[in-house]
């Protein structure tokens, strides 16, 4: 039994299901003791440390480095630059498929964006090793980076997100705009943003002949695997890695990233345990971010406000050496109905890292330049926000034609408005005011996600003695997965949680996919129930098939298992305990095998999203500027609810991302060096607790028969989406001043005219 199995059974009493239980989180009291090991609490023995030298510029090369130094420094063992780097058995600059990204690693003397790694001191302590890197003094010759959403000439990319097409188009949008009888255009931009989770990229590595051992947050560990045994010429098999505790990701760990795989060949060069922490500078270039964009959206609409036509149109960056295009234009696929949608993309290269998946990649930054102008369009048609949304919020995904859950987003705006006390908002912009003389205003946003899963697998024991133990290499970053799999872990099995061992965040266990996309819980939760259904399946065949059993001839289909017991469905009085059933047949245990993945069928027949609505109110300082959320109520209809003390937490985060999108996070990058000027958490600005606003999430029953076997759609994205457009459309309510920039600062009122 794990030390999460223990602490949770000490602490929590379980009564009837376990799915839909408000359960507090297994691993919380490790967490707030200190007991939980993250990746760079591991401390082999003979661990060396390593740091990383970045560079200071975005384009150019390497001249020289000042190794002598650094290696004369106490405590240093090596330094590892492109001179000494151990060898690879693969480029990393090849690509074999669309989850892989190039990386730098050391492969030669190029620097293709700010604060790329140029080598990496080891040492005998983390001190030496930090004071080594400074003493390396690297020459450069630069070259003018490029900059920014104008910096080179533009292309259509061949896909955006993850192989989606860059064009999409419905009916004849020029015709719909051209006949509309209400017009809105405008242009919004979203500015480059850092994922900053609380814990950076870290790695402790150690080599054992060709066997790698690793401790390493990560999103997809199974993925992980896979790229490693590629670069080193290993086999998967031989790389095992620990990743039980992750302090968050937000899409930044989902796959290796070249920090991670410098600490691997740090151990390599000097044979012995490495370990390598990202500060947090570091975490600005080669961890990956959000791209910026400008999206410009034309809606048309007739004179009973209903759209005609709808043109969403992004542009977006990626590096100069790979390929990430955010989906912005994606967005406006599937809330809005019109009989002329046309979405598209184009993309430049500048001088960053890659950019790549950041939590709602494409729904975020889309989304609230979406809501904007559907918001705008609304007040052209003279129509309240609300009104002109339920008027042509969509009943089938527009683009793909396919039906989907449209009544459960009719009772979120319903619910949420109600909470929110809507129908006392004033039509007119710049007419609220508290007592204070703020600027009060009031503004909503839809809320939308897909329905994602991957594939994953699990493995379920039913032991002897009446115990179950179910196993997934599945990915905890904070969002209550341990919590939520072990309950749905335990009633695969009918069993109670104490009765129930769930392990999980290490490689050597079933590939559970990668948590990413909203679609782990999904994803994984399918392969467990798979899992028990193919025990209890085993199970039922041995006692039908023992005439010793008092369930002898009720066949297969003839048995339901409940509290420990297999029950005859003809008559539930009639049962047996499961240990009875295994000790008679002479086995020690019954082990099942599931797998959890998308159904082709009913995803060519469904469109798959989770819905919500989401409304905040913002105060401004008439006089300085300054913005401040104040209230936000959000409801969200996301399928079958695992655990609700875990969901409301998702969506709570969901919002408070979706605020500080609208009014916080923005790295500034020098338009002349290409650096990021604002690459700590004291200058790039992420909400503290004084920025976060009073939040209130209901959570609308939803059944949804088509998703997946549990019914369960993703909860940790879609909060994001809808509450970025909520807050700034309440400033525009506030101020009557449309924002078009994003994050929306004290400039914007104190700019424009009086």
């Amino acid at each position: 039994m794990t030390d999460i199995d223990q602490g949770f059974m000490s602490t929590q009493q379980r009564h009837g299901s376990n799915i839909g239980q408000p359960m507090t989180r297994r691993e919380g009291v490790l967490k707030v003791t200190g007991s939980a090991p993250y990746a760079a609490d591991r401390h082999p023995a003979n661990l060396l440390h390593a740091v990383m030298a970045v560079s200071s510029i975005a384009n150019g090369r390497v001249v020289s480095l000042n190794v002598a130094a650094a290696k004369a420094h106490e405590g240093v063992v090596d330094v590892m630059t492109s001179a000494n780097r151990p060898p690879l058995a693969q480029d990393p600059d090849e690509k074999s498929h669309p989850f892989m990204f190039r990386m730098d690693l050391l492969q030669n003397d190029r620097v293709r964006y700010d604060r790329q790694p140029i080598a990496v001191v080891i040492a005998t302590s983390l001190e030496a090793a930090t004071e080594a890197a400074a003493l390396l003094s690297p020459v450069y010759e630069a070259e003018a980076p490029l900059v920014g959403l104008d910096a080179s000439e533009a292309f259509v990319p061949q896909a955006v997100g993850v192989g989606n097409p860059a064009s999409h188009n419905l009916g004849d949008v020029a015709e719909g705009l051209s006949t509309a009888e209400v017009l809105v255009e405008a242009v919004y931009e979203t500015p480059t943003q850092y994922h900053n989770a609380m814990e950076p990229h870290a790695i402790v590595a150690a080599w054992d002949g060709d066997s790698l051992s690793i401790d390493t947050p990560s999103q997809g560990m199974a993925l992980a695997q896979g790229r490693l045994a590629g670069l080193f010429g290993v086999a998967p098999e031989n790389i095992h890695i620990r990743s039980p505790y992750l302090g968050g990701g937000f899409g930044s760990k989902g796959l290796v990233a070249g920090p991670q795989v410098l600490g691997i060949l740090a151990a390599k060069l000097v044979g012995r345990p490495v370990k390598l922490v990202l500060r947090r500078e570091h975490m600005y270039g080669p961890v990956s971010h959000r791209a910026p964009t400008r999206q410009t959206l034309r809606i048309g609409a007739d004179k009973v406000g209903r759209i005609v036509g709808l043109s969403h149109h992004a542009r977006t960056v990626s590096s100069t050496f790979d390929d990430f295009f955010e989906p912005s234009a994606d967005a406006s696929h599937t809330l809005y109905a019109s009989p002329a949608i046309a979405t598209s993309h184009e993309a430049l290269r500048v001088h960053s890292g890659t950019p790549g998946f950041m939590r709602a990649p494409g729904e975020a930054s889309g989304s609230i330049a979406l809501e904007c102008a559907i918001d705008e369009a609304a007040y052209a048609c003279g129509m309240d926000p609300l009104a002109f949304r339920l008027a042509n919020y969509a009943e089938v995904e527009p683009i793909s034609g396919k039906p989907f859950s449209s009544k459960a987003l009719r009772e979120c705006y319903a619910r949420a408005a109600e909470q929110f006390g809507w129908e006392r908002r004033s039509l007119a912009p710049r007419t609220m005011r508290d007592a204070d003389g703020l600027l009060v205003g009031w503004g909503m946003g839809t809320a939308t996600f897909p329905v994602v899963m991957f594939e994953g697998h699990a493995r379920a024991i039913l032991r002897d003695d009446g115990q179950g133990v179910v196993e997934t290499g599945a990915h905890d970053m904070g969002q209550g997965a341990w919590t939520a799999f072990a309950q749905i872990a335990a009633d695969s099995l009918a069993l109670d949680m104490a009765q129930t061992e769930f392990r999980s965040g290490t490689s050597d266990l079933p590939d559970a996919g990668i948590a990413g996309g909203s679609g782990h819980t999904a994803t994984v939760g399918a392969a467990i129930k798979a899992a028990g259904d193919d025990v209890i399946a085993q199970l039922s065949a041995l006692a039908t098939n023992d005439r010793a059993s008092a369930l002898y001839g009720a066949g297969n289909s003839g048995t339901f298992a409940h509290a420990g017991r297999l029950h005859r469905r003809d008559d539930e009085t009639i049962s047996e305990p499961y240990a009875d059933i295994l000790r008679r047949a002479g086995k020690a245990q019954i082990e099942g095998k599931g797998t959890g993945r998308a159904d082709a069928a009913a995803q060519n027949e469904y469109a798959m999203h989770a819905h919500g609505a989401v409304f905040a109110e913002v105060k401004v300082d008439p006089d300085l500027g300054q913005v401040r959320a104040t209230r936000v109520v959000g409801a969200f209809a996301a399928g079958r609810i695992i655990n609700p003390r875990m969901v409301q937490s998702q969506l709570y985060g969901g919002m408070i991302w979706g605020v500080s999108f609208a009014l916080h996070e923005e790295a500034v990058v020098d338009a002349r060096s290409g650096r990021v000027m604002n690459a700590d958490l004291g200058d790039y600005h992420i909400p503290v607790n004084a920025d976060v606003p009073a939040i209130e999430c209901i959570m609308v029953h939803e059944d949804d028969p088509h998703v997946n076997a549990l019914g369960i759609k993703g909860v940790g994205e879609i909060g994001v989406t809808g509450t970025g457009g909520a807050v700034a459309n309440a400033y525009w309510h506030a101020t009557g001043i449309r924002p078009r920039h994003f994050p929306i600062g004290p400039h914007v009122l104190v700019s424009s005219p009086a």
